[in-house]
């Protein structure tokens, strides 16, 4: 490529309405993720907080090789291993879904255990002492303490869950990558088009950054 490459924009923002058709697929990986790796998470963390020693090692053995695996690795043995080893057959959607997913939730599981481990025992006390049960505490009192005290660090696993979406294009999922991909095949500018795209990712990523610093400077000023 020489130095006197000339830009041209304007074959990309004539295809934008793809890069959009992707965005839409990302948001909905993003969303479907969510609905396993939340709840997911939350159940991971109770587990390993109540120490029954083989549902905590399992829970334990779970986060560290989801944690530990990359995201590519996943979803390739979501969406080609499986069938080879067991004849189940994902589609790009559910293999994405379940590997970005189930990731996210061995990750937001500590986010919740150190939310939940920061609680002062008091708050436990306090409760028992007005005849609460274990359960309605936990859901009246803990919990909404814990996701606004997590919200912040939570804030930034969901940045790191929307780059990792970028990785469903690898297995033809239609999220904004693959969508890119489709935009440079039909314009021939590559360079234009992931320069867009680089600049759709920093949007909302800067947003959901300065969001999170917002909400630690509000949270730290709260407490003292």
């Amino acid at each position: 490529m020489s130095l006197g490459y000339q830009w041209n924009f304007e074959p990309v923002f004539r295809n934008f309405g793809l890069l959009l058709q992707g965005a839409l697929g990302t948001v909905e990986l993003v969303l479907l993720s969510l609905l396993i790796a939340v709840p997911l998470g939350l159940v991971l963390a109770l587990i390993r907080l109540a120490r029954v020693p083989v549902l905590s090692a399992l829970a334990g053995i779970y986060v560290e090789m989801f944690r530990s695996s990359p995201s590519i690795v996943l979803i390739y043995w979501f969406f080609f291993a499986l069938p080879v080893l067991i004849g189940l057959q994902f589609s790009p959607t559910v293999a994405a879904v379940l590997a970005v997913g189930l990731q996210a939730a061995a990750f937001l599981c500590e986010v919740f255990r150190g939310g939940i481990a920061a609680i002062p025992k008091g708050q436990w006390e306090s409760s028992r002492a007005l005849g609460m049960s274990t359960g309605a505490a936990f859901t009246s009192i803990v919990m909404p303490q814990v996701f606004r005290n997590i919200l912040p660090v939570a804030l930034n696993r969901l940045i790191d869950l929307i780059k990792t979406t970028a990785l469903a294009a690898s297995i033809a999922y239609s999220e904004v990558v693959y969508s890119a991909m489709r935009v440079s095949s039909i314009t021939y500018r590559p360079l234009e088009t992931f320069t867009v795209l680089g600049l759709m990712f920093f949007v909302v990523i800067f947003c959901l950054s300065q969001a999170a610093r917002v909400l630690e400077r509000r949270l730290s000023q709260q407490e003292t």
